[in-house]
């Protein structure tokens, strides 16, 4: 990989639509740019993005599908454990693939990220 784009969100999946677009970005990189490494950190109410079997409306976004196609273009996904743990969201409710994480971990992505977006 020739670059690393971090991005962090910090809201929630639903009620804005910020965790949407920066996965709209996400899977728009990854799409486009098979040499660029997506890495996304979800803080605060957006640990809620990686909650497994979200049921919305026919025709509005769903954060889950969204979410699983980042990991299936090589995105990393990861979540900030405290952040988690004050929602008590346990590992078994959280998509496969993403994983739990601490502000070490984040500190050193944002340090090692080329560029760093925040929603």
């Amino acid at each position: 990989m020739s670059k690393t784009i971090l991005i962090i969100i910090n809201d929630a999946p639903y009620g804005t639509e910020k965790a949407y677009n920066a996965l709209r970005i996400a899977n728009q990189l990854n799409k486009n740019h098979s040499e660029i490494q997506v890495n996304i950190f979800l803080m605060a109410d957006a640990v809620s993005c990686a909650v497994a079997g979200q049921k919305t409306p026919n025709g509005y976004y769903n954060i889950e599908r969204m979410l699983k196609l980042s990991l299936t273009k090589g995105a990393k996904v990861k979540l900030c454990g405290s952040c988690v743990d004050a929602r008590a969201i346990t590992k078994e409710q959280i998509i496969e693939g993403t994983e739990m994480s601490c502000m070490d971990e984040l500190g050193n992505w944002i340090a090692t990220a080329d560029q760093t977006l925040t929603f």
